[in-house]
């Protein structure tokens, strides 16, 4: 299944005005299992002070949703989102000038395969980009280059236990749910030793979408993209289906943020500079 002409058409769709924009955020996190796991994360790295946040890079930023939650979590800190879709970034900049965000947070293109900042960032965050960039060394060294000692980068992807929802790890010729996807996922000791090798002093990794998160992730996101590739009348019906799968889904989330999982099909990993 192709996802991006989705998210095309829902970015679209909350464009036409601040407001809406910000109620898509919200909805983002409400629904997206992987926005409770990074904000869980951030939220401890700002209770615990453990990384001074002062410059930010959101690499791959996307809707630049997580740059709005660390522009509210750090409001003194400066922050770059940058993607390689053009449409995207201008939307963003247009939208955090339109809230009066503009001086803190700005985007930018950029292939991260080619971007490096020389110890210029404290936190560089990267949520389900690393599956779609078959060169994952040169990026982790990219990162590792770019950030300050004591510096985090958080990243959000995939795992080899089901990660892109296919039981066929490896097997040529077999595609995961997402197809823009270049890797199922990435074992957890395999991620561990490419960070390590990039220049990362410690690296923390914890499995994601576990036995209950699995299940939410197919109720809250599969079949409803399974439903607008089908037809786009679906748009009309959302909203009614997710009334009535949402508070499942919050359950499921919750349990699978608060536990820790044997093994999940997505990983969270914090590498330390």
């Amino acid at each position: 299944m192709h996802y991006d002409p989705i998210k095309h058409q829902l970015g679209n769709l909350f464009n036409s005005s601040p407001l809406l924009r910000k109620l898509f955020y919200l909805l983002l996190d409400l629904l997206l299992l992987r926005a409770w796991h990074v904000n869980k994360a951030l939220k401890t790295l700002q209770q615990n002070n453990t990384v001074s946040v002062k410059s930010v890079l959101d690499a791959g930023s996307g809707f630049g949703q997580y740059c709005y939650g660390i522009s509210r979590l750090f409001p003194s800190s400066e922050i770059l989102g940058v993607d390689v879709k053009l449409e995207q970034i201008d939307a963003c900049n247009r939208f955090f000038q339109q809230i009066g965000k503009g001086d803190q947070v700005s985007f930018a293109v950029a292939d991260l395969t080619q971007y490096k900042a020389p110890g210029k960032y404290n936190l560089i965050l990267s949520v389900d980009v690393m599956e779609h960039i078959l060169e994952d060394e040169l990026v982790f060294r990219n990162f590792s280059e770019s950030l300050q000692p004591g510096g985090m980068l958080l990243i959000s992807t995939p795992s080899d236990q089901g990660g892109s929802d296919t039981d066929h790890h490896g097997e040529e010729g077999v595609r995961g749910f997402i197809e823009e996807h270049v890797r199922d996922g990435y074992n957890m000791e395999d991620i561990r030793k490419k960070l390590l090798t990039a220049g990362f002093s410690r690296v923390e990794t914890s499995y994601t979408y576990g036995k209950y998160g699995s299940v939410a992730w197919k109720l809250s996101m599969k079949v409803p993209i399974l439903m607008l590739g089908f037809s786009k009348i679906f748009y009309l019906l959302l909203p009614f289906y997710y009334l009535v799968v949402f508070p499942f889904c919050a359950i499921l989330n919750y349990i699978d943020v608060n536990q820790t999982n044997k093994s999940g099909t997505g990983l969270l990993v914090k590498a330390y500079k």
